[in-house]
């Protein structure tokens, strides 16, 4: 073992954290990109290399108004750490184990999950490409820990015991149809097919085209004619593609909406509950979740 013996006394050198705080900032010339590196905020940078520069006695930068610039002391020492760090990272290489990669489960009506969730996958991928998506298609209350699911999106109110919920959207549901109908006004309703879908059980009061037309003041409108589905998105399908009138939650036809696909030629629109991310309290200071909740407000 006599090899690994240093023939010198012990090293004299300033704490670790500070050196690399030191090389990150240097390297990217910005305390804030350092930081993002190291997992810190810019203020612990900058208090790691201002007791750096208090231990070696010189400023290793000017402080300016759009960022920071080695100094003549710091330029002579950022090559020696650079390649110091460098040494060892490529020593350590070979006996690190890759890490697992995140997974963020995330549980979904399947209709917020088709409409929303699936077309704007990229997004969160391009943002958090730490994190891998696993995607769970549901309408049932979930057992979070015996499921594995970090998080949840239901249509409800809240609250849930012991589960934090936030309102990602709130629905509002209109008549909507196919452009080639050219539906004008609700008197015409009799003349074309009406699209249901099956509600959950649970819902005492659906939204649903009996609503609509007590609603509209319609009384000779035969709400109960016309096909159903046993999924929503079914029945979006189905109104796209001009196989009749469906009451849909206009929140997941925005794009269909916006490129005239689909049209809402006449009212009234009645409330409906909102759409909730759900998750266990104690999950909330989870990167994945907190990813995933910034992704979700972003994409509502």
């Amino acid at each position: 073992m006599d090899e690994f013996r240093s023939p010198i006394g012990p090293r004299r050198l300033p704490p670790l954290a500070a050196l690399r705080a030191f090389e990150a900032a240097a390297r990217h010339q910005s305390f804030r990109v350092a930081a993002d590196e190291l997992a810190v905020t810019a203020t612990a940078v900058s208090h790691q290399i201002r007791q750096l520069e208090q231990r070696l006695g010189v400023a290793l930068f000017e402080r300016q108004a759009r960022g920071v610039v080695l100094t003549k002391e710091g330029r002579r020492l950022f090559p020696a750490l650079r390649e110091g760090f460098d040494l060892m990272a490529d020593a350590l290489a070979p006996l690190l184990r890759p890490q697992r990669r995140r997974i963020v489960t995330v549980s979904a009506t399947p209709a917020f999950m088709a409409r929303l969730l699936v077309p704007r996958l990229a997004g969160f991928q391009a943002t958090h490409p730490q994190f891998d998506l696993r995607l769970h298609a549901s309408t049932r209350p979930v057992d979070f820990a015996a499921q594995q699911i970090d998080a949840a999106i239901r249509y409800g109110k809240g609250p849930y015991r012991g589960l934090h919920h936030e309102a990602l959207l709130h629905a509002r549901f209109a008549p909507v149809c196919s452009p080639a109908l050219k539906l004008r006004a609700p008197d015409e309703l009799g003349r074309h097919p009406l699209l249901h879908y099956q509600w959950q059980p649970t819902f005492r009061d659906p939204v649903d085209w009996a609503a609509w037309a007590r609603a509209a003041g319609l009384r000779r409108l035969d709400t109960a004619r016309g096909t159903t589905f046993s999924d929503e998105t079914h029945a979006i399908e189905a109104a796209i593609a001009g196989q009749g009138v469906a009451l849909l939650d206009t929140a997941l036809i925005v794009d269909e909406l916006a490129h005239g696909t689909l049209v809402a030629p006449f009212g009234p629109t009645l409330d409906g509950l909102d759409y909730l991310l759900v998750h266990p309290a104690a999950a909330g200071g989870d990167p994945a979740v907190a990813a995933l909740r910034e992704w979700l407000r972003k994409l509502a």
